[in-house]
């Protein structure tokens, strides 16, 4: 159980993102309704639009989008190194250049913290130095020692920021390992973090950007036995259903991905006994049956898979709509199911059925 400032999260969780104070197509009512506990919003677009101080003017991300339980907000790290063909990297931070009207811009640590302190999540994280996927190992190590020492740099900032608001609303600091694909490099960033201060909550960066999924799950592992367990402990940016269930087994407390709302703006959505499908299959023209018989959600709940399969050839934006609320609530109840089976005691073998099913319903689904 994590205790925030707008409420406690059970853990293991996955937080829907919310990129810019929204997760897309849904209000927070819907999901609140789903089920999410907390939700995910982005530094890098928040602060360019509608810009850091707007939001603090309208009563930080909580009151200027609706959303009254807990909010963590990623640093912008990984937005500003993808974007390198637009962006300098350099001891200071990073200079990029907006994506929405070419201006030039500076994330420095100070900078990034003094924002996502306007911005007043629950859980804020520090500003890291995100390699591209699968890089050499000097870049690896490049990156996970900047990132140490801007992790230095963002303690004394927040610290000092903490200090000067008085009885503003408490947040927590989470820093963040990276360290690439290479064994020894995550080692060393999981000593080198947690031997920098007294720590509430750690993630782990730089997975799923394009590596195969064993390497994922080995570094994981790698990792896993150096972070305490007194410690959440938070994957960044994975979020489909096998990856959820293995990272679980491997000690992760918190998940986030843009994956559910992506994917059901795509048409493409997770079924229990299937894995993924497209709704768009032909198959589905005149099939009366709820999306997923093993699906509480409003959408599984509501429609036939022939009428949602209508919405979506259509171009019609409800379509969007309900196959990212079923999405979504797919990962949230995964992850709740995930907790109920720890609590019991009997989390390996459940999800090891679980995980079988659901490949088998893939590859069965991926001939029809």
């Amino acid at each position: 159980m994590l205790t925030l400032p707008h409420g406690a999260v059970r853990t293991p969780v996955f937080m829907p993102v919310g990129t810019q104070a929204t997760v897309k197509t849904l209000t927070p009512e819907e999901v609140q309704g789903l089920g999410a506990q907390i939700i995910l919003g982005n530094t890098y677009h928040l602060y360019l639009r509608p810009g850091h101080d707007v939001v603090r003017t309208m009563g930080g991300l909580h009151g200027f989008q609706g959303w009254r339980k807990p909010i963590l907000t990623d640093s912008g790290g990984f937005q500003v190194f993808s974007l390198s063909d637009i962006s300098t990297i350099g001891e200071d931070g990073v200079e990029f250049q907006s994506h929405i009207d070419g201006s030039r811009h500076l994330f420095t640590p100070e900078r990034v913290m003094e924002i996502e302190r306007a911005l007043g999540a629950d859980i804020i994280m520090a500003f890291d130095q995100c390699p591209p996927g699968q890089s050499s190992r000097e870049k690896a190590t490049e990156a996970y020692e900047r990132t140490l020492r801007w992790l230095a740099r963002c303690r004394i900032a927040f610290d000092r920021i903490i200090a000067e608001d008085g009885d503003s609303p408490r947040q927590t600091l989470f820093p963040i390992v990276q360290g690439g694909i290479h064994p020894e490099l995550r080692v060393a960033s999981a000593r080198g973090t947690l031997s920098s201060g007294d720590w509430h909550g750690i993630a782990i960066g730089g997975l799923s950007v394009g590596e195969p999924k064993p390497l994922m799950y080995e570094m994981i592992d790698v990792v896993r036995p150096e972070l305490p367990d007194r410690l959440p402990r938070y994957l960044m940016g994975v979020g489909y259903p096998d990856d959820l269930l293995e990272a679980i087994g491997r000690g992760i407390d918190l998940f986030d991905c843009v994956a559910p709302t992506r994917n059901g703006r795509n048409g493409a959505v997770w079924i229990t006994a299937e894995g993924q499908v497209n709704i768009k299959q032909r198959r589905f023209l005149t099939d009366a049956g709820p999306l997923d018989p093993e699906c509480g959600c409003y959408t599984c709940r509501s429609y036939t898979r022939a009428y949602l399969r209508h919405l979506f050839v259509s171009g019609e934006g409800l379509s969007m709509r309900l196959l990212s609320i079923h999405n979504l609530h797919f990962l949230v109840n995964l992850a709740n199911q995930a907790r109920d089976h720890i609590i019991a005691g009997d989390y390996a073998g459940w999800s090891r059925a679980w995980l079988d099913r659901f490949a088998a319903g893939k590859a069965a689904a991926a001939k029809a």
